[in-house]
């Protein structure tokens, strides 16, 4: 959410900005806010004009009543008695000026980084490097569900009478695999420095508006039905809700934290064929890392976070490229977004396992999250990335360590986490 002391001074810079993310619709959006603005600072100042005579007439009651002025008192009185009339009506309509312009305000897009490749998609996206070379084998590679159940580690029938689809078993090696693959995910991030945290699976819908825009909102979160509690999408939205309502010391910051949790989405939409199997599913686990840090610092996160995925990945002996998000490709509350994909040699492409975002100050302002510095607080910054999310990571492990006999390697880093197995026949 935009500062609106900066929508305010520099409404045409907020503009640009929703055309460079071709959402022209939220144009009138602006004006809307800056005359919703001064009709409220106008009421506003009304009512504390109102407060102020009140008051000044209440002492002036006490007064006249000692100087026997019975008459003029009551006509005091009265007039006192006519503001209070008036002030609720001031104050209601205070209120709903403030729900309207916090309603637009959470839809007007984040101002996004200068450095922001500007296109309409996310075909438009930049490639910004590779790492590892990508491997096409000369034996087929099947579909990853195929290949998962040729070692018995998928039931996706049963899942389909249990739950519907987006819903699958892991069964056995697999299973274990999926274990393997976030148990190190774990340990690899805490060796970085991060705190190792498991937050609750379920937020309220103040940190749900908090974390993302309306549209993410109703596109993925279940919501528990009877109770102000969304199951979350990512760790991300109740690790960065931890910190709702706070003034932290300027001396205890960063706070860079990794984080398991369960993940639940809705998946609205028809996706395509390369999306079936366990690429888009309504339940998974993932790994996380979250930083909460001073404004001036979130470049240099950003830039270390989507590294450390790189790294994980390339351990793993799977290829990778960085992509730069486009601008209509950003959700609304993000300032610069990278995302981490992987080598399919199935499909001789890459694909999406990882996005690493920097929301700038957007979240922070949303929940209240605040640094106490020298010279008053200010908000802070956020970021989150992920580590790993294993339904897209065993896919990515799966196609790059299939061998021409139909066995899986296992990478030297997560054997350890096998009970030392180097192979899944």
């Amino acid at each position: 959410m935009i500062d609106i002391k900066f929508l305010r001074q520099n409404p045409d810079v907020v503009k640009e900005n929703i055309k460079k993310k071709f959402q022209d619709e939220k144009l009138p959006l602006v004006d809307e806010v800056i005359a919703l603005d001064e009709e409220l600072r106008k009421t506003m100042a009304q009512a504390d004009q109102l407060r102020a005579q009140r008051n000044t007439m209440s002492s002036q009651i006490g007064a006249l009543m000692r100087e026997k002025k019975i008459e003029e008192a009551n006509k005091v009185k009265q007039e006192v008695a006519d503001i209070a009339k008036m002030l609720p009506e001031l104050e209601a309509k205070e209120t709903e000026l403030q729900a309207k312009i916090k309603k637009d305000m959470m839809t007007i897009p984040n101002i996004i980084d200068p450095t922001v490749p500007i296109g309409k998609d996310d075909s438009e996206n930049v490639e910004l490097q590779r790492f590892l070379e990508p491997r096409v084998p000369d034996y087929e590679v099947p579909y990853h569900t195929d290949i998962m159940e040729r070692v018995h580690g998928i039931d996706l029938d049963s899942a389909r009478r249990v739950a519907g689809n987006g819903f699958y078993y892991l069964m056995g090696d697999i299973a274990r695999l999926e274990s393997a693959v976030l148990s190190y995910a774990r340990d690899f991030m805490i060796n970085k420095g991060f705190t190792y945290v498991i937050p609750p699976f379920m937020i309220r819908s103040d940190v749900v508006t908090g974390v993302m825009s309306f549209a993410e909102m109703d596109a993925m979160m279940y919501k528990i039905e009877g109770e102000d509690l969304y199951l979350i999408g990512t760790s991300e939205h109740s690790m960065i809700g931890k910190f709702i309502d706070t003034i932290n010391p300027k001396e205890n910051l960063p706070y860079t934290l990794t984080s398991y949790s369960p993940c639940f989405r809705k998946e609205k939409g028809a996706h395509g064929i390369e999306e079936r199997g366990v690429y888009r599913i309504h339940q998974f686990e993932k790994q996380e890392m979250i930083v909460v840090c001073e404004p001036e610092d979130s470049k240099a996160w950003f830039e270390k976070m989507y590294n450390f995925t790189v790294e994980l990945f390339t351990s793993m002996e799977i290829p990778v490229r960085t992509l730069e998000c486009c601008s209509g490709d950003l959700a609304d509350l993000k300032v610069k977004s990278i995302d981490v994909e992987a080598w399919s040699p199935r499909q001789k492409k890459y694909f999406e396992v990882g996005s690493c975002s920097n929301l700038g100050d957007a979240q922070a302002r949303r929940l209240g999250i605040r640094i106490k510095g020298e010279n008053g607080n200010y908000y802070a910054h956020t970021l989150n990335n992920t580590v790993a999310a294993p339904p897209r990571m065993l896919i990515a492990l799966l196609e790059n360590h299939l061998q021409a006999d139909g066995s899986i390697n296992i990478p030297k880093v997560l054997r350890p986490y096998m009970g030392g197995k180097a192979v899944i026949k």
